[in-house]
């Protein structure tokens, strides 16, 4: 091993080996909060699949361990993002939608400021 290791651990479907290889190549996915940027800009996305992603990596300054939530729309873009607040609020958008059996939607990514802490912004999304 390398010192840098990824597992999908959880998907909204079943990919094919070649699907899980470039699920889990982050170098050419965008990362959610550059395109929403930093003046309150919101962005688009028609999701169409997501997963998550175990990351162990030796070389890290900080955590060695970490989870990436990732997002393919339906051009096949790919996104990710660590944030917790947006993931929270993708799944259960995700899951309503699946189980109204509705597929074909978009949801908007958004930051907002914390009530918990002054002067500090959350990443969150609704559907549009």
């Amino acid at each position: 091993m390398n010192g840098y290791e990824v597992k999908i651990v959880e998907s909204s479907r079943e990919f094919s080996a070649r699907e899980k290889i470039k699920m889990k190549d982050l170098s050419n996915a965008y990362r959610l909060d550059q395109c929403i940027g930093d003046k309150g800009e919101s962005f688009i996305i028609s999701p169409a699949d997501y997963a998550i992603l175990n990351v162990q990596n030796e070389h890290s300054k900080q955590d060695k361990e970490y989870v990436k939530y990732i997002i393919i729309d339906k051009d096949g873009n790919k996104y990710h993002t660590g944030s917790e607040s947006f993931w929270t609020s993708f799944m259960n958008i995700w899951s309503e939608m699946k189980e109204a059996g509705e597929d074909d939607y978009q949801i908007e990514v958004y930051t907002r400021e914390s009530r918990n802490y002054a002067g500090k912004t959350f990443m969150t999304c609704s559907l549009v």
